[in-house]
């Protein structure tokens, strides 16, 4: 079982006060034979299309030495993790939770604007403190 991320309990407070059920901590991946995991899987009922929408969240920090490092690590596993739920969960969302104050810093910036612009992540931005989800970003 992989250790979790430091914001991992203010991502899963932070969904279920957004309404979110939490189905799986750690959402289990498997391919071949390795074993992935994704901190959170969660799904919500649309009540107007009477449809439970699905998602998986991995939760990343950002509070290593670099920002862009802390970025290429989590857009790879971001992308490794979406290839690989796109094959066995199609129905089910990846997104990347980050505080709210790192997707200010990186998604406002050119680099991060082109990462959204070409389709390579789903953001959640959370606020530590207060355990809030504070913005989607698809």
């Amino acid at each position: 079982m992989p250790a979790k991320d430091l914001y991992h309990d203010a991502v899963k407070n932070a969904l279920i006060k957004d309404g979110w059920t939490i189905t799986h901590d750690p959402y289990l991946l498997k391919i071949g034979t390795k074993d992935m995991y994704i901190d959170l899987g969660a799904k919500r009922l649309l009540a107007a299309e009477r449809v439970d929408q699905k998602i998986a969240v991995e939760t990343k920090s950002f509070i290593g030495r670099s920002e862009l490092t802390d970025l290429e690590r989590a857009i790879g596993q971001y992308i490794i993790y979406r290839t690989v739920l796109t094959e066995s969960e199609p129905e089910r969302v990846l997104y990347l939770a980050i505080p709210q104050e790192a997707m200010d810093d990186l998604f406002e910036e050119p680099l991060g604007k082109l990462l959204l612009k070409n389709n390579l992540a789903r953001l959640i931005g959370f606020n530590p403190q207060t355990e809030e989800i504070v913005e989607w970003k698809t």
